[in-house]
């Protein structure tokens, strides 16, 4: 091969590697529940393929599978740590939010379930209802199920990834979808949740307690997660009245608060900026076929909302 061909033949093969980023993306942001260590795992992935040398690179047949494998690996060695960082976490722990919806879809498609019922659908997938669930599995769990009913990998093919048998993945996917449908609420059509949300959002910029109430589930919970940076609630909110009276106070406490429409992890939710287009909050819900809103998630840690800025009307003002 000439020296030409074979710059050419990096440079494609580099090219393939860099359009696997938005699957890894959306892998492994699925696994952690974080955005950030998402971005840290992909990069140490592609930096584990470029530290082969050039025979190694070679006898890889697909550099998508390999990659896919390698940060999988790192994935699923990060979730111990960090479940052992979340347990001295100050307050309530939630998933990093995310408003991109490019980042989240994979190429595989959503695998077919025993029972219909049971599947996920990739925008599913990627919900803060699904990733909360997420967080009460174990590490194995957790990976297997990401990326059997997810991303569609069979179980001879986690298998290589986790270091157990396809029957063990098998379980363990099992077990953590036993989970899934034991969290999931009866579903309410997507203009029925966004009709909610924006009807939550005029009750409480108007501050009309009572409207607050009324669409809340009477046994609707809120967490807000500050992480010991800034106020939150540091136990969840168990109740309407508890949960309106927070966040009317909220508003009490920033009469200059600004909030917005936006999507939040696929679905339907609300920005709270300050007047300067800082954001200070992402908020998404989850309702149920009483039509109500049954949770509640307020991210306001701001180390989980870096992302947001760059979305915020305020930070990129026109000329």
């Amino acid at each position: 091969m000439t020296k030409n061909a074979q710059e050419f033949s990096e440079q494609s093969r580099h090219g393939v590697l860099a359009r696997q980023r938005p699957v890894l993306l959306g892998l492994t942001y699925r696994m952690l529940g974080s955005f950030a260590d998402a971005e840290d795992v992909v990069q140490e992935g592609y930096l584990r393929w470029y530290r082969l040398t050039d025979r190694e690179r070679e006898a890889i047949a697909s550099p998508r599978a390999w990659l896919i494998k390698t940060t999988s690996r790192i994935a699923l060695d990060l979730l111990g740590s960090a479940r052992a960082r979340r347990e001295r976490y100050v307050g309530q722990w939630l998933p990093e939010p995310v408003p991109t919806p490019g980042v989240w879809h994979s190429n595989a498609g959503s695998a077919t379930a025993a029972d219909p019922a049971d599947s996920v659908s990739v925008d599913e997938s990627v919900s803060m209802a699904l990733l909360v669930v997420l967080e009460a599995m174990t590490p194995a769990e957790r990976v297997c199920f990401t990326l059997h009913d997810v991303f569609a990998y069979t179980f001879p093919e986690i298998a290589e990834i986790v270091g157990r048998s396809p029957v063990a993945c098998r379980q363990l996917a099992t077990s953590a979808r036993r989970r899934v449908r034991q969290e999931r609420r009866t579903p309410v059509a997507p203009s029925e949740h966004a009709h909610l949300v924006r009807s939550f959002k005029t009750a409480w910029q108007t501050g009309d307690l009572a409207a607050l109430i009324a669409i809340l589930d009477p046994d609707a919970t809120a967490i807000t997660d500050g992480g010991g940076l800034v106020s939150a609630s540091l136990d969840p909110l168990r109740g309407p009245d508890a949960i309106a009276r927070f966040f009317l106070n909220v508003l009490d406490r920033q009469p200059g608060l600004g909030i917005r429409d936006g999507l939040v992890n696929g679905e339907p939710g609300l920005i709270a900026n300050d007047h300067s287009g800082r954001t200070l909050a992402v908020i998404s819900f989850s309702t149920s076929g009483a039509e109500t809103i049954d949770r509640i998630w307020a991210v306001r840690n701001p180390d989980k909302l870096g992302v947001w800025e760059q979305t915020s009307p305020l930070a990129h003002p026109t000329a």
